[in-house]
């Protein structure tokens, strides 16, 4: 696969004369697209996000073997988003500049080191230290693929595009919780390590083996590609080219000082405070729900990461076909309050709360690849790159706070219900947001 990052990833072949493919023939053209460039980088988005989560399920051992509170948890489990801020804008300018292969592949193989030493841990500041440098680490990954994919796919396609690869997360959710399970059960006691530093280690070892494989998979220009035709790769260009000219090149400066990317920011913000609360609370509210075994818990874990994987992609197509962004975003902010909200009410009653944590799932992950479809749709080169990583870096905080938050209440009241109810009103403020936003020509 190939791309140039720089300049919108129309290859030298646009001077050639215009390519003339009936709708048939274009869409196979962007079926083949999709088969050779998401397959990987849903790959390297499994591995990323098991190692970014997993200490989910390190929590029900590593807290009692190392005296950690559930504050100290949440604070570490959120202290990556930190170092995650701090050099998301830049690392997404140097891959601008590099290209993906280079950079995807130096950020997988830095992260997936850090992720082997959290083995270590010893207590509060090492578990802090590690957790920001893993931070550090990942740092461009996410909103370096979304740029990478507004290279290939037009904005009419986008969001179906962006969910066939963020649907990693559920599915993450469905391998990594029966396999962090799995690990902890029978690797527990071997060697004299206990099983979350055995899942620490053999989980980062896997991203280890994919960092280094992105570096011989990914290209960086899109003429070198031998998989397409040159009518294809000249449709291609037109395509790309007619979605570019109705979006405005900004400077980097003049990102920082958007009202409307700041506001994207603050509702990405919201509408991850949704998410990290799911992900990194949902094995201690099964739990919380009477399910005591390990395995158990990994195995429940997936039902909805599973169920929400086809939703995410459902929706998607929903608001492509319906060229609408916004209703689809907040629809989808109010079901998964509401699914947050009931799953911890009905805490007495296994399967009910478990149909309510289905229903939560559903709208969390539904929203992400409906939201990147409007600011890839607003700007175009290092003005992107910048914007991009701006809103995802800001929302990312919610990655701190949202643990943190529920760590606290939870120590405080001996509930989960405080925290939930502030989950609820985040996702619930962001559908308000959405709605305020004046419609562009893709998020009508």
């Amino acid at each position: 696969m190939s791309t140039s990052l720089s300049g919108g990833a129309q290859p030298h072949a646009t001077a050639a004369a215009p390519a003339s493919l009936d709708p048939t023939q274009r869409n196979a053209l962007y079926r083949k697209l999709t088969w050779h460039i998401i397959p990987f980088l849903f790959l390297s988005f499994i591995v990323a996000y098991i190692d970014r989560v997993n200490v989910s399920f390190a929590k029900l051992e590593m807290l009692a073997d190392l005296s950690l509170s559930e504050t100290v948890y949440g604070a570490g489990a959120g202290v990556f988003f930190l170092g995650y801020f701090l050099f998301e804008v830049p690392s997404n300018l140097i891959l601008h500049r590099v290209g993906a292969r280079m950079w995807i592949a130096r950020i997988m193989v830095t992260w997936s080191i850090i992720s082997c030493l959290t083995m270590f841990t010893q207590g509060p500041m090492s578990f802090y230290m590690l957790r920001f440098l893993l931070g550090v680490a990942e740092a461009g990954f996410f909103p370096g693929i979304v740029l990478y994919l507004s290279s290939w796919f037009p904005s009419n396609k986008r969001s179906q595009i962006i969910a066939l690869f963020m649907v990693a997360i559920p599915v993450s959710g469905a391998i990594g919780g029966p396999l962090s399970g799995w690990i902890m059960q029978h690797f527990g006691g071997m060697h004299g390590y206990s099983g979350w530093q055995w899942l620490f280690l053999i989980e980062g070892i896997a991203s280890l083996l994919v960092g280094v494989a992105a570096f011989f998979v990914l290209q960086d220009r899109i003429e070198t590609v031998k998989w397409l035709s040159a009518d294809e790769k000249r449709l291609l260009a037109q395509d790309l080219a007619a979605d570019g000219s109705t979006r405005a090149h900004h400077s980097v400066r003049e990102v920082f000082g958007s009202a409307k990317v700041w506001m994207l920011g603050l509702l990405y913000f919201c509408i991850a405070m949704g998410n990290y609360g799911l992900v990194f609370w949902l094995p201690t509210m099964i739990r919380a729900a009477g399910v005591a075994n390990l395995g158990n818990i990994g195995m429940l874990s997936a039902v909805p990461s599973l169920v929400s994987a086809i939703a995410m992609i459902l929706v998607a197509r929903h608001a492509d076909r319906r060229n609408e962004r916004r209703m689809h975003v907040a629809a989808c902010c109010v079901l998964g309050a509401a699914g947050m909200l009931a799953s911890v009410l009905l805490a007495d009653h296994l399967w009910w709360s478990m149909a309510a944590l289905i229903v939560a799932a559903i709208g969390i992950n539904s929203i992400a690849p409906v939201f990147w479809g409007i600011p890839t749709a607003m700007m175009g080169g290092a003005g992107a790159a910048a914007a991009i990583a701006l809103i995802n870096s800001t929302g990312n905080l919610a990655g701190f706070v949202s643990p943190y938050v529920i760590g606290f209440l939870k120590d405080s009241t001996g509930q989960l219900l405080p925290g939930m109810i502030v989950l609820a009103c985040a996702l619930v403020g962001g559908a308000c947001i959405v709605m305020s936003l004046k419609p562009q020509r893709s998020d009508a």
